[in-house]
């Protein structure tokens, strides 16, 4: 069997379900552990009835940790939020016998998305320890800086000594801060990562184009659209990571990808028209148990923001309107250029600031 983890509340339940039919359907051998950010979300996954979905609630991880719950009195949800990623990983390879017996851990944010067999992640992790997949940012926006060279999507941890001491010592710089600083010194649990190439032998850092390519990446990839894949480089896209897209009103969505540029027509509709069938799936699936449940709509007036930013979201077409097959930004490839300017005008804002 292989093993994965992951955590999240009811307002990414419908993402977490999307994320576990993925896995299921190209890896036979999965299981996955989720953590239950509350009541809801756990009765909702235990009335799935997978036997491969197991299901641990916030309580048990805070019973055996104490230093995580004198964490959680004192900083804000988000900042515990992140710690929570390598005491959760930590708690399942002491506890579960199973884990320890198949030798590793994957961990996966729940707003990923499996579009192929996740067997490559493995096989780049090979006699190594830990797996970490950079960010990949285009050479004209690299926040590495800020975010980090990783991104914490996915992660593997071996259970020997290795993959043991990399995970104790990330869980400890968590446990002391996870701010998210506006100086670049700490990013949540994520910028940690820089140190482990440089700490601990036997981290594996991938190559694979198609493992955890995601809005903030994808400008600076290739693409191409098969018959039955979409192809990343050389590779098959593996895992999509959906960061920040979320429905704002009816057929309007955010796509969350301002930041790094607006994907073209025939890519978005592609992967975010399968990703929103995954999702609505889901919804089902949770409203065949409470009819009254609806995913989350953010609305026009938190989507927008400050109105020079939301001049920016309108003019580079952020926002997408679903029609039949295809995801309409209405810029005429314009959006593809937003991740420029937004770059240029962050860097004069953190120029001035230092």
């Amino acid at each position: 069997m292989s093993h994965y983890c992951t955590y999240f509340d009811r307002g990414y339940l419908v993402q977490g379900l999307a994320l576990w039919a993925s896995l299921a359907k190209h890896d036979a051998t999965a299981v996955l552990w989720v953590l239950a950010l509350d009541a809801e979300t756990a009765e909702m996954l235990r009335a799935q009835r997978e036997p491969r979905l197991r299901v641990a609630e916030l309580a048990e991880l805070l019973a055996a940790d104490i230093e995580l719950t004198a964490a959680q009195a004192g900083r804000p949800k988000n900042e515990f939020i992140f710690t929570l990623t390598p005491c959760l990983v930590r708690w399942l390879l002491r506890t579960q016998v199973e884990i320890g017996a198949a030798g590793a851990l994957a961990y996966l944010d729940a707003d990923l998305f499996f579009f192929a067999d996740p067997a490559p992640i493995w096989s780049e992790l090979g006699e190594g320890s830990v797996f970490v997949v950079p960010h990949r940012y285009p050479r004209w926006h690299d926040d590495g800086a800020w975010y980090g060279k990783f991104n914490v999507g996915v992660l593997v941890f071996r259970d020997n000594q290795i993959g043991r001491a990399c995970l104790e010592w990330w869980r400890e710089r968590c446990l002391e801060s996870c701010r998210l600083a506006t100086d670049g010194s700490c990013y949540g649990d994520q910028k940690y990562l820089n140190e482990w190439p440089r700490r601990f032998a036997g981290v594996v850092v991938s190559r694979h184009e198609g493992l955890n390519a995601a809005p903030w990446n994808w400008a600076g990839l290739r693409w191409e659209l098969g018959g039955g894949h979409v192809q990343v480089g050389d590779k098959v896209l593996i895992v999509f990571h959906f960061a920040q897209f979320r429905q704002v009103s009816g057929a309007w969505f955010d796509s969350g990808q301002l930041e790094y540029g607006i994907m073209p027509l025939r890519l978005r509709s592609r992967l975010y028209g399968k990703y929103w069938d995954a999702l609505m799936a889901a919804e089902s699936q949770i409203r065949a148990v409470r009819p009254e449940f609806r995913i989350g709509v953010r609305g026009w007036r938190v989507s927008l923001g400050p109105w020079h930013i939301a001049l920016l979201r309108l003019a580079c077409g952020q926002f997408w309107w679903r029609v039949g097959p295809w995801w309409i930004a209405g810029r005429l490839g314009l959006g593809r250029f937003s991740g420029h300017v937004l770059g240029w005008y962050r860097g004069r804002q953190r120029g001035a600031c230092g």
